[in-house]
């Protein structure tokens, strides 16, 4: 697939300049936009209960081995918990069901839904569970907590990720596992003196967590090298995509807009109420820095990459009848998704790309309807390729199977309150914060839809529409 892509797509019209034109202008052009709200045709259906999100928290984003250095996965879960618990006043006994995505388990507290929710005070008699699915990890929490109300199994669910880069589990190599439970099991010290006679130096090399896919054995970081190549993207592309997703963070940041963090007091330490990874830099600052992945040549660097982050997030979905019975004001409905896998080798991060023309079909909607788009920036490469994909009719007819191209978000309209460059990417925590953010930005903006996107490892994507709340 490379090479055709390569004679196919390098000169698709998604270029630097087209990607940063409206990066001064993103928040002035978000107010004016306030202004006039849409009256576009509601997304419900007959028959078909209506979702709404109630509320959503995350705890402040941090880059890993920083403030939150010695806490644990369910620490940052449990303050998300009591963030949302508190800036919605809901009692903790009329949540019926809370579901955690994650990625890399402590397996102290494999279950880290249960084990967040009972430190945050829930009911012990309120399920919970925790799933993964990747960078989409929270997103599945959320959908499969629609998935519950739809069902009639449940009215109030609350929905969320965490992730902790700080402490992953690092494991004694495998001779050295077998020898330790075989020590464990041996009846005679003579057993036990043999086995410990076997253990070589070797045997004491620990295992790091992978970070490649296991079915290709490549790390995401190269592969996103390989797709920017694939698609033409140009490192002074990603550089520039990478600045505007920094800067435009700062200026979101700065003007109050990230209402979901909520402050939390770190044991021992201060209070933590921002982000810690927005950090905007200079074209000439980007352009010192060396390929992370693909040597000497590669165009994925440190700085136009998503850090290894610590970070929890929390949300509160309803059914529009039970949310109103008990007084809340909902942000957003929930409306259509989509989930799609792809070749985990060569087409490992576009998902956005496959999923979002399913989710708007779903919606009977275009990409000219949607007035909000946050799509999940694991490498800014990544988002430029997907991006050429979409904007490709050679692509959606040699891939997708379909006649005509999906099309490309207006840059006034991506992620104008910068993204997971910026702001960080807790894995299992992202997937909240972009559809909780597309909520506020449409009450901000008056628009009426959005649209949440994401790609994930395995090859796999997500995609939904959010529908704005009448106020």
């Amino acid at each position: 697939m490379t090479s055709m892509l390569m004679n196919s797509l390098r000169n698709c019209p998604v270029n630097c300049a087209w990607a940063v034109q409206f990066a001064a202008r993103s928040l002035s052009t978000s107010s004016q936009m306030h202004a006039t709200a849409k009256s576009k045709k509601s997304l419900a259906k007959p028959g078909v209960k209506n979702m709404v999100l109630v509320e959503g928290v995350r705890t402040p984003f941090l880059l890993s081995g920083t403030s939150y250095a010695d806490l644990m996965p369910h620490d940052l879960a449990r303050a998300a918990l009591q963030g949302l618990l508190t800036k919605t006043g809901i009692s903790k006994d009329m949540v019926d069901y809370i579901i955690y995505g994650t990625v890399i388990q402590e397996v102290k507290t494999s279950n880290v839904a249960r084990e967040a929710a009972l430190g945050a005070g829930f009911s012990e008699k309120i399920p919970a569970h925790t799933v993964t699915m990747a960078c989409i990890s929270s997103n599945q929490a959320m959908t499969t907590g629609v998935g519950l109300i739809a069902a009639g199994q449940c009215d109030a669910i609350v929905a969320g990720g965490v992730e902790f880069m700080s402490d992953v589990p690092i494991r004694h190599s495998r001779k050295m596992r077998k020898t330790m439970l075989s020590l464990n099991k041996a009846k005679t010290l003579g057993a036990r003196l043999s086995l410990l006679g076997s253990i070589r130096l070797a045997h004491l090399n620990p295992e790091l967590p992978a970070v490649a896919e296991f079915s290709t054995a490549e790390t995401m970081g190269h592969s996103a090298d390989r797709l920017a190549a694939a698609f033409g993207v140009t490192r002074q592309e990603q550089d520039d995509f990478a600045l505007r997703s920094h800067g435009l963070a700062k200026k979101a940041q700065d003007a109050g807009l990230l209402s979901d963090v909520i402050s939390f007091k770190v044991p021992g330490k201060d209070i933590v109420s921002k982000d810690n990874g927005i950090r905007p830099s200079s074209k000439e600052q980007m352009a010192k820095l060396k390929p992370a992945f693909v040597k000497p040549h590669g165009t994925v660097t440190a700085a136009n990459s998503s850090f290894l982050t610590d970070g929890a997030s929390a949300v509160l979905i309803m059914s529009e009848e039970k949310a109103l019975a008990m007084g809340f004001k909902p942000k957003a409905y929930l409306r259509d998704f989509v989930y799609v896998s792809q070749d985990p080798k060569d087409q490992l991060l576009l998902g956005p790309t496959y999923a979002t023309p399913k989710a708007l079909e779903r919606s009977g909607l275009t990409m000219d309807d949607i007035d909000v788009f946050e799509f999940h920036e694991a490498f800014a490469g990544q988002i430029m390729a997907n991006l050429k994909a979409m904007d490709s009719d050679w692509f959606a007819q040699t891939y997708m199977g379909r006649k005509t191209k999906v099309g490309t978000p207006p840059m006034e309209k991506f992620n104008t309150w910068g993204g997971s460059l910026s702001l960080g990417h807790p894995f299992g925590a992202t997937g909240c914060r972009l559809v909780t953010t597309v909520a506020h930005r449409l009450q901000k903006e008056g628009g009426q839809y959005g649209l949440v996107a994401a790609c994930a490892a395995g090859g796999l994507g997500h995609a939904m529409v959010i529908e704005a709340y009448p106020q």
